[in-house]
């Protein structure tokens, strides 16, 4: 219903109306999640606040937003209240993929931080987040999104514990983590998510992470289950090829930096701020693997091999105003400064991204990991 309000064009009013219906059906898959009739119409004045304008979702502001006059109603909810937050959970991917589902889809992993003040939320500890870029005081989440040519939303989540956590008890009792809750990785949470969009009949064909979950079980679970992959490696990880003309060995950052001019592609990612955000592309074939060697249910022709990606070089142009960049053929230019009427500039390496893929023939499928140089 609501990819519908996407692809046809409709008046304010009917893309209005439409929304409404749409929450209202929302609402209904949720009652039988909660006991009374009470707390099931304050979960949904709840949702509402989730979706309104306000900029900061407070329990005070969501409260306004309700018509209530404090915010203990909504707090109850998510903190006093029986309910199973997996059903929920299962409600939404059941709605995400009924709206975006599609054969070619992509389940993207990957964590992020919530900063914090205190000690007393479930998992918070010292520890690195890229939402602040350093290590600081916060939760992490692990996620999986579902992107499809329709769109894209979140369809699973796992709250990281660190172990200083899970050696504790009695903290975790503080918290109502389940008492069997022990350690996992966050490669682990993410095993565990990929798991269940498969016995839910998920369909997608690619798994794309970061560094952080791009060697290990991760690759071993989706090359069992016929899955391709595009999953972050270290420069330093180390790659051979076999059975190919052309043989590539030793690590990501050195393969990278004896490539030929002619081994690289610039292709664009996507249309940015600041026009096509373009990249250079390189592909290198490593080894073929018959599908049954890696799931009896797969057939054909798997290719395993490195995709390195390297930022398109800058520089400054000559006859630029201070500040203006330009395309250089062969060097990046990392900043400028104007210095008495004229453009100085500061000459830093270029970077380089890269990663190991494994793609079948037909239809296509691969996986592919990659690293920062």
């Amino acid at each position: 219903m609501i990819r519908r309000s996407w692809t046809q064009a409709a008046s304010i009013e009917e893309t209005l109306a439409l929304w409404a219906a749409s929450l209202r059906e929302i609402k209904k898959r949720i009652r039988p999640l909660f006991r009374q009739e009470r707390v099931a119409t304050n979960a949904g004045l709840f949702l509402e606040g989730l979706l309104g304008d306000e900029q900061r979702k407070t329990g005070w502001m969501r409260a306004e937003a309700a018509g209530d006059p404090g915010p203990w109603r909504q707090q109850a909810i998510l903190g006093r209240r029986d309910w199973d937050a997996d059903a929920l959970g299962d409600i939404a991917r059941d709605y995400v993929i009924e709206h975006l589902s599609d054969d070619d889809a992509v389940l993207v992993i990957d964590e992020t931080g919530f900063l914090k003040q205190g000690k007393a939320s479930c998992g918070v500890a010292r520890q690195y987040t890229g939402s602040a870029g350093k290590i600081t005081n916060c939760q992490i989440g692990v996620f999986a999104a579902y992107v499809s040519r329709h769109g894209h939303a979140f369809i699973d989540r796992a709250l990281y514990l660190p172990k200083e956590w899970t050696d504790d008890p009695d903290r975790l009792e503080a918290a109502y983590v389940p008492p069997d809750a022990g350690f996992a990785t966050k490669p682990k949470l993410a095993t565990k998510m990929i798991a269940r969009a498969i016995a839910a009949s998920v369909p997608f064909k690619w798994v794309a992470g970061d560094t952080v979950y791009g060697v290990g079980e991760i690759e071993q679970q989706l090359r069992r289950a016929g899955k391709g992959y595009v999953l972050g490696v270290s420069s330093a990880h180390v790659f051979q090829s076999w059975g190919k003309r052309r043989s590539v060995t030793g690590k990501a950052a050195d393969i990278a930096r004896t490539r030929r001019s002619s081994d690289w592609k610039r292709l664009s990612a996507g249309a940015g701020t600041k026009g096509p955000r373009l990249h250079d592309w390189c592909y290198l074939e490593l080894a073929d693997l018959g599908g049954e060697e890696l799931n009896s249910a797969s057939h054909g022709l798997w290719t395993r091999g490195l995709l390195i990606r390297r930022h398109t070089p800058m520089a400054i142009s000559p006859s630029s105003p201070p500040g203006v960049q330009r395309q250089h053929p062969s060097k990046r230019w990392w900043r400028s400064k104007a210095t008495g009427g004229r453009s100085r500039t500061v000459l830093r390496p270029r970077k380089t991204s890269s990663g190991s893929i494994t793609m079948r023939a037909d239809p296509g499928m691969g996986g592919i990991a990659t690293f920062l140089w």
